[in-house]
């Protein structure tokens, strides 16, 4: 959405991930700083970028790649705090935690004085890195997408007057929405989330893994999306926390069974 808004890319131009790039260390400037995608995904627009969760596309737009502008850390916070990331949501539960989203200044308090580079947006803009949300920020934030730029503040006490009408409205066009909607709809169709590929709904959705520890050797799995993908009317965010890295099991797998379970016990939903 940033990079939309911002003009640092048409959505229509396709960048190229042959599974790597590779920028000057700046410790050891005949070696190379690589970092990797999770596999090669050829060229890529940003619909199928999406889809097929292509991290070369998104470090190219972030921080910028050879003759592709990139967002850039400081725009990269901002429109993570315009959908809600890294604020509290106000839900009405204790004890809320925000978010933190990595910037300079972030890392200069917890790196001791450690200066910011370009190798941390990269990371940054996948969603890495020191990157920290919660579920609910994160329903909150693909509701937004989902229903064209209304932040709303999530409640589970029926008839909340006071949070019903607690929301604000993205200043962003349409069609940078519908742009992002037919990406997480093409992830569900033969992306990352197929596994959400429903005959009773059309589901839109976008995954993601966070990998933990310093031996990378667990992962936060996570699906966000809604549905139906006509009229949106729910949200979803689903994270499976600290799976081992490799497994078959993904939050996608279990969102799949709570739809399947809600096909058959509670269909309105789907009406």
């Amino acid at each position: 959405m940033g990079a939309l808004a911002e003009d640092v890319i048409d959505p229509d131009k396709k960048i190229l991930s042959t599974g790597s790039i590779s920028i000057p260390n700046p410790y050891f400037p005949k070696e190379k700083s690589i970092f990797k995608d999770w596999k090669m995904h050829g060229w890529t627009d940003m619909a199928q970028a999406l889809a097929v969760s292509s991290d070369v596309y998104f470090y190219s737009i972030g921080g910028g790649y050879g003759d592709q502008r990139g967002l850039g850390i400081v725009n990269i916070e901002k429109y993570a705090k315009l959908f809600g990331v890294g604020e509290k949501t106000l839900v009405d539960l204790p004890n809320e935690k925000a978010g933190i989203i990595p910037s300079p200044e972030w890392k200069m308090e917890n790196f001791q004085g450690d200066p910011w580079r370009l190798g941390d947006t990269y990371h940054t803009a996948i969603g890495q890195y020191g990157f920290q949300v919660t579920p609910i920020e994160m329903v909150r934030a693909v509701a937004a997408i989902a229903n064209y730029g209304k932040l709303v503040t999530p409640h589970f006490l029926l008839d909340d007057l006071e949070k019903e009408n607690s929301f604000s409205i993205l200043n962003l066009k349409r069609e940078y929405f519908d742009v992002v909607h037919d990406g997480m709809r093409q992830a569900v169709s033969y992306g990352t989330a197929v596994a959400l590929n429903v005959p009773y709904a059309e589901v839109a959705a976008k995954t993601g893994t966070a990998q933990l520890g310093l031996h990378k050797n667990k992962v936060n799995s996570w699906v966000i999306g809604f549905f139906p993908y006509e009229n949106p009317k729910y949200a979803f965010t689903i994270m499976m926390e600290a799976g081992p890295t490799g497994s078959g099991a993904s939050a996608s797998f279990i969102m799949r069974e709570l739809l399947d379970w809600m096909s058959i016990y509670t269909p309105e939903y789907f009406k």
